[in-house]
């Protein structure tokens, strides 16, 4: 009876890791409000984003690059954001914004 449990609760454990594994698999996904002049690279949410037009692309993330925070980092380097998703789930409208006013606090630093 113990082996069977302890067999089920393995079996249980490597389902979940395989389950981390596949979110963590999809690319975080940006779109841009508006399109760079030239190729970016940079590091966000323990991740490497690359930007190019009006797009951002973290194709190996880690399990914190889809986060609130991930987004105010990209919004800081490139740019306000339009969408910043991951396998199908997305920020919703008020993180969103947050992140887009990350954004306009630093191009109105750097106007200074």
């Amino acid at each position: 009876m113990k082996l069977q449990t302890l067999s089920a609760a393995c079996a249980a454990l490597v389902s979940l890791s395989f389950a981390g594994a596949a979110f963590a698999a999809d690319p975080v996904t940006v779109k841009l409000q508006a399109p760079l002049a030239a190729k970016a690279k940079f590091i966000a949410g323990g991740a490497v984003f690359l930007c190019e037009a009006d797009a951002c692309v973290a194709s190996a993330p880690s399990s914190q690059t889809f986060a609130a925070s991930t987004c105010k980092s990209v919004a800081k380097t490139v740019g306000a954001v339009t969408s910043f998703g991951v396998g199908g789930k997305t920020l919703d409208a008020d993180k969103l914004g947050a992140c887009n006013a990350v954004a306009a606090s630093a191009t109105q630093l750097a106007n200074r």
